[in-house]
């Protein structure tokens, strides 16, 4: 009897068991796909981005996430494009084949709008945190979404800025050939031209994303002696650039847009060989506010310092997840229109998007480092 007894305890027990595990197994799941260059030059801000992604699914699924009275558990798949538009295609077609369902990315201009066709054709929301080329919003795909200004509108910025604030004259424009180096350059010549028609661009060069020499570059432009250098490009190229700058004896401020301005990038390449006060660069949205600086503390924390813009990345997950509870589903089709009139306040400020899937009122900050730290420059707007 006692026997028989232990055997239906057991037997108990191996059902309870199973029908736990079935429950877990058919847990609904969401699966939010990642881009970015996780490999390669712009690997420290590609991981960067990576990390406020999972660190925002972490904390929704410590939370709970609840669309239609159903409770879902994210999970992430990450991609590493290298930044190279052939491979963004590639990894983009592999999280359509896994049915994902959003993306976050990718980071830069150059595989952004390849993948976004994919995207497109699969009804895949895309939303890119970085990727600053007008044309990405610009093609008609309803699943397109940026969560940062344009390359017209901070190319422009800076333009202006050059001219009005500090000054310049004789400008020597750079760019690495890349979408968002060329885009980003033609709109800032064009904003300084248009701003003073003192304003001159006394020499326009052009180099690659990969280039670590640029000796014959800058001796041509110092014979031109020009207030400001501005380079359309990223860190990676713009370290070398500044070194070499040095060098030459060249004093010239030194002017980019976001692809220069994480915050701990140059101070870490340059270390004591980045001259106080000569970097003028636009970073993507406002400075950071309590919440973000709160944020921050468990970033760190969690992964070390920040490089880049992760806080964006994090908005951008709560964001797509607040569209599928809005529209009370997670599937693509449903949950799209939910996030093409979105208002939602995040940490980094309210994101709502216009026609094209541009943001809002889209903020611009300027900095400049000094003694290895970036800091803020004031604005009289």
């Amino acid at each position: 009897m006692s026997l028989s007894i232990n055997r239906t305890v057991a037997l108990a027990g191996v059902l309870a068991s199973m029908l736990c595990r079935c429950a877990l197994a058919s847990e609904p799941v969401i699966k939010i796909g990642f881009v970015g260059a996780l490999t390669g030059p712009s690997a420290v801000t590609g991981k960067d981005a990576e990390n406020g992604v999972r660190m925002a699914i972490e904390d929704l699924n410590e939370k709970g996430v609840v669309v239609a009275g159903r409770t879902y558990k994210i999970e992430l798949l990450s991609e590493d494009d290298a930044a190279e538009p052939k491979q963004a295609t590639l990894t983009a077609q592999m999280l359509v084949d896994a049915n994902v369902n959003g993306v976050i990315g990718h980071l830069t201009s150059g595989t952004t709008i390849p993948a976004s066709k994919i995207y497109y054709q699969a009804g895949i929301p895309q939303l890119s945190t970085t990727a600053t080329n007008p044309q990405y919003t610009h093609q008609g795909y309803s699943s397109a979404f940026r969560m940062c200004p344009n390359d017209d509108q901070l190319g422009q910025f800076l333009g202006r800025y050059a001219v009005q604030s500090v000054g310049a004259r004789r400008i020597a424009v750079i760019d690495d050939a890349t979408s968002y180096g060329q885009g980003i350059a033609l709109q800032f010549a064009r904003a300084a031209r248009q701003t003073s028609p003192a304003a001159l661009i006394v020499a326009k060069e052009q180099a690659t994303d990969r280039t670590v020499d640029f000796h014959a570059i800058l001796t041509k432009i110092k014979r031109t002696n020009p207030d400001v250098i501005f380079f359309g490009g990223m860190y990676s190229t713009a370290a070398p650039l500044l070194l070499q700058m040095k060098s030459l004896g060249i004093k010239s401020k030194f002017m980019g847009g976001d692809g220069i301005c994480p915050p701990a990038t140059l101070p870490r390449l340059l270390g004591s060989e980045l001259q106080n006060g000569q970097v003028i660069c636009a970073d993507l949205g406002g400075p950071d506010t309590a919440a973000v600086t709160a944020w921050s503390a468990g970033y760190i924390k969690r992964f070390g310092q920040r490089q880049g813009n992760s806080q964006y990345s994090y908005d951008a997950v709560l964001v797509m997840i607040e569209a599928m509870k809005q529209a009370g589903s997670t599937e693509p089709a449903k949950y799209l229109p939910a996030l093409a009139r979105i208002k939602y306040r995040g940490m980094t400020g309210t994101i709502e998007f216009d026609k094209n899937g541009d943001l809002l009122h889209a903020p611009i900050t300027l900095y400049t480092f000094a003694d290895g730290k970036r800091e803020l420059i004031p604005l009289d707007h």
